[in-house]
């Protein structure tokens, strides 16, 4: 779905610009240092970019932990980890921030997540109030692989065949998550010890208005109303749609990277990358709230 985008477009007295990064979603925003303090004008324009475009990108960012800290605070209270501290490769300390890296320290990943393909997912559609915003700064990336991608759910939804529509519009979607990129949880194993969260599978988003499917690859598990096989089978079409219909940016990194997404209305991937290549980026979120239909 292609959407009307001058480039570069310039905001009102704000200093910036942006650069379409996909027909269906993102912008490369340029002439901002976010390391430097944002002025309510500027941050309200990056506000309204990030509403409109879902994703937004900044290169060649300069920014310690302290930082991006700030710079994310200044659109919203940072957001808290689910995983039980002690579980935490990063440490009982860190409540707020992830490393998302292959790098290890005595054969143990010093960071989250640290190889190879992961599946598309929302982040922390499991819980009670799933974050608004994630905000994700490279500080050592691969040569090769070790991509994001990125889905616009607002376009996954209005693109739906209308027989897919009318099977799940309305009901929930049951959301798991293990804490591993390509392994979903196997329902006869139970799901009580695993954060996990029924969601409207088609949701409102409360900033737009605008409705976005809200089902992954990795986490979503059941659909109200369907037995297991008739959710994966529903799921699993789900997701063939989105990944057919034209709708992915697919980010390669750059050292100095930083991107800022909309968690409620894109989900995002990892495509693999050889062990051998460090990869390194540290990850913020901005708390969001609970979701309705």
């Amino acid at each position: 779905m292609t959407r009307a985008f001058a480039r570069p477009y310039k905001y009102s007295m704000t200093g910036f610009t942006l650069h379409k990064l996909h027909d269906s979603l993102g912008a490369e925003v340029r002439g901002l240092d976010l390391s430097r303090p944002l002025d309510d004008e500027t941050r309200t324009a990056l506000v309204q970019a990030w509403v409109d475009h879902l994703i937004l990108l900044f290169r060649d960012q300069d920014l310690t932990p302290e930082t991006q800290r700030i710079f994310c605070e200044q659109f919203g209270p940072l957001g808290g980890r689910l995983r039980k501290a002690e579980d935490r490769p990063e440490g009982t300390a860190a409540e707020n921030i992830m490393l998302v890296t292959n790098v290890r320290k005595n054969g143990v990943p010093i960071g989250s997540l640290p190889d190879g393909e992961m599946f598309f997912h929302h982040d922390k559609c499991y819980a009670a109030e799933p974050d608004w915003g994630t905000m994700l700064y490279a500080m050592e990336v691969t040569r090769v692989g070790g991509h994001t991608l990125f889905a616009n759910m607002y376009d996954a939804w209005e693109t739906l065949a209308d027989d897919l529509k009318a099977k799940i519009d309305g009901r929930q979607v049951l959301h798991i998550y293990k804490y591993l990129p390509t392994e979903r949880v196997d329902m006869k194993d139970g799901i009580d010890k695993y954060d996990h969260r029924w969601q409207p599978i088609v949701i409102t988003h409360p900033k737009s208005g605008r409705r976005a499917l809200y089902v992954n690859e990795l986490m979503s598990a059941m659909i109200e109303g369907y037995d297991e096989d008739e959710s994966r089978e529903i799921i699993d079409a789900l997701n063939a749609h989105v990944k057919s219909a034209g709708i992915i940016y697919d980010h390669k990194w750059q050292r100095g990277d930083l991107l800022m997404w909309d968690n409620w209305c894109t989900m995002h991937a990892r495509t693999d990358f050889p062990r051998d290549q460090t990869r390194m980026l540290r990850r913020y979120t901005i708390m969001g709230q609970a979701l309705s239909a």
